[in-house]
């Protein structure tokens, strides 16, 4: 597994892992915008680096929706190049991949940052984009293509069986060896089944964690009642952040942090198949449990590691998760991420998850 870093994104890790700031500087460097943060902006002129970005884009979302005004168009585009917003469905997305001619990669880049995941190739209209991206075909032809299938169903969201991982590998090696639409067509119809919009293994993932936090050290099994998700919430993921959805006077990078943080409710959706594990669930998953799961011996658990080979070991496993989650890899120009990466670093006297408190405490003490 080779991760490349860019040359700011290498400065944040050597930043972090140099072990040099303490929780309330931590606090401080994110609160006062010295992280270079990433923006979608940048992604989409990293990934399309040719002075018509705009015009291409703008010219072909007025295409793709005739329902909308000429303005309504260009205005999205240039929020988007302004670095004022990204885009908040993953349509758009592949809208600008056929837009862009760009690649399946490229796209599953740009849908990783704008939702915590790639491209789903479990997900009907995912894979059938995917083939359509492929294949040098546009647009307008892949969504009329998709309108004329029948609808998918649920079924393959709760199979629970040691085959179930293999699904989306499955899927993905019979619908895009297809050569033709209507070979994409028999592809669907055979697999039908199979098809779901959630991902099993974020959901093994969330399973095995919340496990952990459900029946803590001492639980017994024998009469002992489960902790309630309402107290794993309150107990475990809250971490000093405040509550409440209003978001005015925070920073940039106060309101990237408190964003989707999540919350009772979104626990219970997601544990009854209602809603997909988000990233960023996930990785506070991992540092509150600090993904001590199965009683095995860790080297991470000794005290002589030092702080930067701490978290390059944890850098490592952590990213397996995430790729095998269909998830992007860390990026330490990501706020969310920077903050993950420098509560990996606490040593034996202080747990992950209090490291993560202190920065949040401090960060939003006026708040």
């Amino acid at each position: 597994m080779e991760i490349h870093l860019t040359e700011r994104a290498a400065a944040e890790y050597e930043r972090i892992s140099s072990g040099a700031m303490t929780p309330e500087m931590a606090s401080e460097y994110l609160r006062d915008g010295r992280i270079a943060l990433r923006t979608f902006s940048e992604s989409l002129r990293d990934i399309y680096p040719y002075p018509d970005l705009g015009l291409r884009l703008t010219d072909s979302f007025r295409a793709y929706e005739p329902e909308s005004s000429a303005e309504a168009a260009a205005k999205k585009v240039r929020g988007w190049l302004d670095g004022k917003s990204r885009p908040v469905r993953k349509e758009d997305v592949f809208k600008i991949g056929f837009a862009l001619d760009l690649s399946e990669g490229d796209v599953s880049h740009l849908l990783g940052q704008c939702t915590g995941y790639g491209i789903h190739y479990r997900d009907p209209k995912d894979v059938v984009y995917s083939w359509f991206l492929r294949n040098d075909r546009g647009y307008d032809e892949a969504r009329e293509f998709y309108a004329g299938l029948p609808p998918a169903g649920r079924a393959a969201e709760y199979i629970e069986s040691a085959g179930g991982a293999h699904i989306t590998f499955e899927l993905r090696n019979a619908l895009m060896s297809a050569r033709s639409p209507e070979e994409l067509r028999e592809a669907y119809l055979e697999n039908i089944g199979r098809f779901g919009e959630l991902h099993l293994r974020a959901y093994k993932y969330f399973e095995k964690y919340l496990g952990l936090l459900t029946r803590p050290e001492g639980w017994d099994g024998d009469g002992a009642k489960d902790y309630s998700l309402d107290t794993v919430m309150e107990q475990y993921l809250t971490l000093h952040m405040p509550s409440g959805r209003s978001r005015g006077g925070y920073s940039v990078t106060q309101k990237l942090l408190k964003r989707n943080w999540p919350n009772a409710t979104s626990l219970k959706n997601i544990r009854a198949h209602r809603e997909d594990v988000p990233r960023k669930l996930l990785l506070l998953l991992y540092v509150i449990t600090e993904n001590v799961v199965d009683g095995e011996y860790s080297e991470l658990d000794e005290d002589y590691l030092s702080i930067s080979e701490r978290l390059r070991q944890h850098w490592w496993v952590l990213n397996a998760i995430l790729i095998d989650c269909g998830m992007p890899t860390l990026d330490p120009r990501s706020a969310t991420d920077w903050l993950v990466m420098y509560a990996l670093t606490a040593d034996g006297d202080e747990s992950m998850s209090e490291r993560m408190s202190r920065v949040i405490d401090h960060l939003f003490a006026d708040m």
